[in-house]
């Protein structure tokens, strides 16, 4: 080697390790500022409990108001790095169009908003639990379950997502009742768009998994009548609970099945009270199963899951009398509340993973064949290997592409359906 080409690699060799060198205290100032900001985030969400009380705490009766009008707001300290965020009660209504309080959180990126608001994306969370205390927004990170979120705030997106009925505020549980759970979806976007630092517009997406895939479902098919100042773009749902009849088929032979039923009951027994006054909807359950139904519907799938197979696991083969999805009244009430009543004509988006035990794809196939013969245009996909928990996850890449191609105003290049 010549020693001029032996000094240019030297001078190259330390000009690498310059650049190795800054590289690596970026990335540890980066990695040095993302813990200091987690650490923030959790010091702010701990002081925020301190306060849930007095904030979920809503006077009884409640004063009048409009769908979506706000009846309570706050800013979130324990927003994620570049955003900013609201905890947010807001009028709504129930399965009988009774005004009811639910809360929310909104979360938008701290870059200018466009000159016509901010494109929303409303989520509808997997089912976390059915009582007040199983809210999302009462976690210590109140964003932990909003799949997509980073993305979101990264595309300039506002995202809205609510508790449901009777879950953060006390009052009656919603729990796979379609129409309370859409109104209350839409009225989240209502209430967000009446928060000025959110400058939330009226271009909206729905976006839900599993109980949120029902939501987004009922949501946007009730849209145009419910919300007609909103402009629905497109739904999206990753493993919907899309047709109540075949998930209570399928999964009440097993723990998920008798927790599942466990949280609709009681929900379902008072908002079908006035057709059902004499306990016919408690009646498909066996002594063990009354007996052991308001346990289990006041834990959280999540937090309190040890505890709900303790309960729950016995009570397999146990739990109910018959199959929900062939006894009345659970069979009439169960195809009320499964998505497809109404066509829908904007874009859908699809995700289902195969290895799904909960969720089974058969079910999800199902509906996707209903949509086709509604004439929808869908955007069906299947990931191999994938779970329940994970199909929002495995659907985001897929369902981001789809979603830049709705907000943009194009039409999504293929469907399913042709």
């Amino acid at each position: 080697m010549h020693p001029r080409d032996s000094a240019d690699v030297w001078h190259r060799t330390r000009g690498a390790r310059r650049g190795f060198l800054v590289a690596g205290v970026v990335v540890a100032l980066l990695v040095g500022a993302l813990g200091a900001d987690a650490i923030r985030r959790h010091i702010e969400g701990e002081a925020d409990l301190e306060t849930d009380p007095a904030f979920y705490t809503v006077a009884t009766p409640l004063a009048a108001g409009d769908p979506g009008d706000i009846i309570r707001v706050e800013e979130i300290a324990s927003a994620p790095l570049g955003s900013a965020a609201w905890r947010v009660i807001y009028h709504s209504r129930d399965l009988h169009g009774e005004d009811i309080p639910v809360s929310a959180v909104v979360i938008v990126p701290d870059t200018p908003a466009p000159a016509e608001g901010r494109t929303v994306v409303a989520w509808g969370h997997p089912t976390t639990g059915a009582a007040a205390h199983c809210a999302p927004s009462l976690a210590v990170d109140p964003f932990q379950l909003i799949e997509g979120l980073h993305e979101f705030l990264a595309e300039g997106y506002a995202i809205v997502a609510t508790d449901y009925p009777g879950m953060g505020v006390a009052g009656p549980s919603a729990y796979l009742l379609g129409i309370p759970e859409a109104n209350s979806v839409l009225d989240a976007v209502r209430a967000a768009r009446n928060i000025d630092g959110a400058r939330a517009g009226d271009r909206l997406v729905l976006w839900g998994h599993s109980q949120g895939g029902q939501a987004a479902l009922f949501a946007a098919e009730r849209a145009a009548s419910y919300a007609p100042e909103l402009t629905l773009l497109g739904v999206a749902v990753a493993a919907p609970a899309a047709n109540l009849s075949e998930l209570m088929s399928d999964d009440i032979v097993n723990v998920s099945g008798v927790t599942i039923a466990s949280y609709a009951i009681p929900a379902y027994e008072a908002a079908y009270e006035d057709r059902y006054p004499d306990g016919e909807i408690a009646a498909i359950l066996t002594p063990a199963g009354t007996a052991a139904t308001p346990d289990m519907a006041a834990l959280c799938l999540l937090s309190q899951n040890k505890e709900i197979h303790a309960i729950a696991d016995p009570l397999i083969g146990g739990y109910v009398r018959s199959d929900p999805s062939t006894t009345e009244p659970w069979a009439t009430l169960l195809k009320e509340n499964s998505a497809g009543a109404e066509p829908l004509t904007v874009p859908v988006f699809v995700g289902q993973g195969l290895a799904d035990e909960l969720v089974e794809p058969k079910a999800t196939e199902d509906y996707v064949a209903l949509l086709c013969s509604q004439g929808a245009d869908v955007a069906f996909h299947r990931y191999p290997r994938i779970t329940h928990g994970l199909a929002a996850y495995a659907s985001l890449p897929d369902m981001l592409l789809w979603l830049s191609t709705v907000t943009s105003g194009r039409t999504p290049p293929s469907s399913t359906c042709r």
